[in-house]
């Protein structure tokens, strides 16, 4: 089951998408059902029900009323949610390598800690945008890169989680594009300390469309991942090649740490799946789109005040 968070008369609904791309607003759908309950007035309700939530969610489908169908076209789609907390990782091999010689380094050898453990950073979750919404150019930045990423959602709370236990916690998976000014990021990346203005401006972080719950796929998952630019193929690759998969890096952060229902955490950038890896970069008005199998396609453009 995929679902979205979409804004549609007036409110904010969550939904499903039909076979025929319309969306089924699934709380208008239970109303019409006559349930008594509040799950799907929001993302985050649904998740804090966990399986409950998408059994209920699995037979408003199956029954689909048609009173409670909603045309996308008239909607605008939002985050599927917003974290409660927000992680990236830095986990293929690839992105990193090819990253590092775009940064000038001849012969990148990575550390050995980057081996042993997932390498991650908190970032802003409040500046989340939507599917199809525009991207605002940072004003203190000349180069903008896109980055095709893997996000789960954490479903519920736990610490000290084993990793052979991590896909109990995963309520579903997304595509995230965390958005880079790459010119602010050297410019801070030789300070030590992390990705600060390189990755934190408005509109520079993006989700969606869907969340697709973690009962349709396998664990760890291998999801075919691909970025384009105004329609051509950049680069892109497979989730199955992270370094760490996510039941290592829910293991590695629950560490003496509680996570909780809400969280989202990027699994890092796909091979090629960035300019800085291939010598390119966006210009204002260009329009990406992430898709990720089985979960969809995010698209955006870019636009420079």
């Amino acid at each position: 089951m995929r679902l979205g968070t979409v804004f549609y008369g007036g409110r904010v609904r969550v939904v499903s998408p039909l076979e025929d791309g319309r969306l089924l607003d699934l709380d208008r759908a239970a109303e019409l059902a006559r349930y008594e309950t509040d799950t799907f007035t929001n993302m985050q309700r649904v998740i804090d029900e966990g399986d409950y939530g998408i059994e209920q969610a699995a037979h408003l489908l199956r029954r689909a009323n048609k009173r409670a169908i909603i045309d996308a076209d008239e909607a605008i789609f939002l985050p599927p949610l917003m974290p409660v907390q927000y992680r990236d990782c830095l986990v293929f091999e690839e992105h990193l390598i090819n990253c590092l010689k775009g940064f000038g380094e001849a012969d990148p050898q990575l550390p050995p800690v980057w081996y042993e453990q997932p390498i991650y950073y908190k970032g802003n979750r409040m500046s989340f945008i939507g599917h199809e919404q525009e991207v605002i150019w940072p004003s203190y930045a000349e180069f903008l890169d896109v980055e095709l990423e893997m996000a789960i959602v954490v479903g519920k709370q736990g610490k000290d989680i084993k990793p052979e236990d991590a896909e109990d916690y995963i309520f579903g998976y997304t595509i995230l594009n965390d958005v880079s000014a790459r010119d602010a990021q050297m410019r801070e990346m030789p300070g030590q300390l992390g990705p600060a203005k390189g990755k934190d401006f408005d509109t520079g972080n993006i989700l969606g469309p869907w969340i697709l719950t973690a009962d349709e796929v396998k664990h760890p998952v291998a999801l075919d991942m691909e970025l384009r630019v105004n329609g051509e193929r950049w680069g892109g690759g497979n989730s199955g090649q992270m370094q760490h998969d996510f039941g290592a890096i829910l293991a590695h952060i629950s560490a003496s740490e509680t996570i909780y229902p809400g969280e989202v955490i990027g699994s890092g950038t796909v091979g090629t799946g960035c300019g800085l890896e291939l010598g390119r970069r966006l210009s204002p008005g260009d329009e990406f789109e992430l898709e990720i199998e089985k979960i969809g396609v995010l698209r955006n453009r870019i636009v420079k005040p």
